[in-house]
């Protein structure tokens, strides 16, 4: 095959040596290091995409997302396929971080991806219709799995409220990865990729709070986080919904408890049963544990009416108690 009037030929042993070792490097975090290796890499070989591609991926890596869109889009140039292909994806993942609307637009429907819209190439791609997901927020340091709305194949809008460890709100739209690290399983059959964060893509105004709730019943924790919700904003019960998982568990097929409503012990667990809050998910058997850890994302002027209107609603059986924006 003749691209570009060039010969296509396999890599010579020079090439793939600088390859392998800059990859080495990249898993070490040695970025500098393995870009002068990745273009030297380049130099010798501009005629393989793959040189292209391997650039623009460490780019992305150091979210250089200028050297990202300019790399793969040189590899894209070279590519001998019609659809399908990763270089594509990648260019898409820059030109998102970058607002470049018509080259992301490009690169989905180079992808293979039906972007709805098309009268509008300068608009941001909407109505894709990609469902939930879930995303790995922070995933090199105190890594945390939240739901989110899919807005586009790079981007998630958080619908969980994270913990404050993750330095995240409910509501934020982050950049993800295009490799699935993991899926989530719901009773009701339906599984979900886990997706890694890259970086923040907008920030949310909204605060998040922690608050101690006394609930005698599901049911009076279910009123509240429906109250919060017809506001246009979110409570989760932490006590609940968080649980601790090794680094393999977190990246493997694990079942979920969203939308089942039916909390159940789970063997990869790796938090305390029957402790309320971040370091216990479930409680044994039936028991209700009326002491709850709720975050709730809204704000300031909002808050405590919410709490005093859900209390109000049920007083002799719901209180709350040391509220904390936290994040």
């Amino acid at each position: 095959m003749r691209i570009f009037g060039k010969v296509r030929h396999r890599p010579s042993a020079s090439w793939r040596q600088a390859t392998d070792r800059a990859f080495t490097l990249i898993g070490d975090g040695r970025y500098e290091d393995a870009g002068a290796l990745l273009t030297r890499a380049a130099d010798l070989e501009p005629w393989l995409s793959e040189s292209w591609f391997n650039l623009a991926l460490l780019h992305k890596f150091r979210h250089d997302w200028e050297q990202a869109r300019a790399a793969g889009l040189r590899a894209v140039a070279l590519l001998d396929r019609e659809t399908g292909a990763p270089d594509w994806w990648n260019v898409g993942i820059a030109a998102t971080a970058l607002q470049d609307w018509p080259l992301a637009r490009r690169a989905w429907q180079a992808y293979g991806l039906k972007v709805p819209g098309e009268g509008a190439p300068a608009d941001e791609p909407v109505g894709m219709e990609l469902g939930s997901a879930a995303v790995r927020l922070s995933p090199e340091g105190e890594a945390e799995v939240v739901w989110g709305r899919r807005l586009d194949p790079a981007r998630i809008e958080v619908q969980s409220i994270p913990l404050p460890s993750s330095g995240r709100r409910w509501g934020e739209v982050v950049l993800h990865d295009g490799v699935p690290h993991g899926e989530r399983v719901t009773s009701a059959g339906p599984s979900y990729p886990v997706f890694d964060e890259i970086e923040l893509w907008a920030p949310s105004p909204v605060p998040t709070w922690v608050v101690l709730l006394e609930a005698a019943t599901e049911a009076d924790r279910d009123a509240l986080e429906r109250l919060a919700a017809d506001a246009g904003f979110a409570a989760e019960d932490w006590s609940s919904s968080v649980r601790l998982l090794c680094r393999t568990c977190s990246e493997s097929r694990m079942p979920s408890d969203e939308g089942d409503g039916e909390p159940h012990l789970d063997p990869h667990d790796h938090s305390e049963p029957g402790h309320p809050g971040p370091l216990g998910h479930r409680t044994s058997g039936d028991l209700w544990v009326p002491e709850r850890e709720c975050g709730i994302a809204a704000p300031s002027g909002l808050v405590h009416g919410l709490l005093d209107g859900w209390v109000a609603d049920s007083p002799d059986t719901r209180e709350w108690r040391d509220l904390e924006e936290v994040c």
